[in-house]
């Protein structure tokens, strides 16, 4: 399918490409994260409640968004679609110190589980289908990353 059939102009595909970041030719969901990291840097250190905030603001809308967009674009789960990459990796970044070195491993957790789905984010992914299958493959993922930052964080400190 050519990208022809997104339209920019319409919020809810603007939302679900990630502000167009999904448009790139070669490994969109990975662009889409790193579309994420600023974001989520601000809203972490804005603090946790904020974060919290848009994440469940931005998966209920992240359904809806992701829905509209398949809807209109008569495929499934296309590539361009990175509103849940933005997502997973503000989950996985939930509650964890705001450092560079720390957002770099969330972002490569996060990756790493996005791309190679482990159970249960694969059976998530092949089972449930339309918006809410779209963003719920990756809200598991970015609570797997972020229990691995979290424990990686714990073994570190030494406790």
């Amino acid at each position: 399918m050519t990208l022809s059939r997104f339209r920019l102009t319409k919020w809810q595909h603007f939302l679900a490409l990630g502000f167009g970041s999904g448009l790139a030719k070669t490994a969109p969901g990975t662009v889409g994260t790193l579309v994420a990291v600023p974001i989520v840097a601000l809203l972490m250190w804005l603090g946790s409640a904020y974060l919290l905030g848009f994440i469940m603001l931005g998966t209920l809308l992240g359904i809806y968004v992701c829905e509209v967009t398949t809807i209109d674009i008569g495929q499934p789960d296309h590539a361009a679609i990175v509103w849940d990459e933005i997502i997973g990796f503000a989950i996985t970044m939930f509650l964890v110190p705001l450092t560079w070195q720390y957002l770099l491993l969330g972002f490569l957790l996060f990756r790493l589980f996005d791309i190679a789905k482990p159970w249960p984010i694969r059976w998530f992914d092949k089972t449930v289908h339309g918006g809410l299958g779209i963003m719920l493959d990756d809200v598991v993922a970015g609570i797997a990353a972020c229990v691995s930052v979290h424990l990686i964080i714990t073994l570190i400190s030494g406790g």
